[in-house]
């Protein structure tokens, strides 16, 4: 991430992308908002919290598992 890519606790954080883990399972990860928007439009790859980098492809869906990486630092933010 370039220093102005850089999470700050006051930024809106989503977790609407998903991509493979190691283990084959999909799990989503949290993104900065407007990055979701310009990767759904533009195809460009995003960064989750955790470092993951991968295009937008799904959708959240509530109840879906998320990256404990991004929970992790998610958490550490809100905090």
């Amino acid at each position: 991430m370039a220093q102005s890519d850089t999470v700050t606790s006051t930024e809106v954080l989503e977790s609407p992308t998903t991509s493979d883990t190691d283990d084959g399972d999909d799990v989503f990860h949290y993104v900065r908002k407007n990055k979701i928007v310009e990767s759904a439009v533009t195809g460009a790859m995003v960064q989750a919290l955790c470092g993951e980098i991968f295009p937008v492809t799904k959708d959240h869906k509530p109840g879906a598992p998320v990256c404990p990486k991004c929970k992790e630092i998610y958490d550490s933010l809100s905090g």
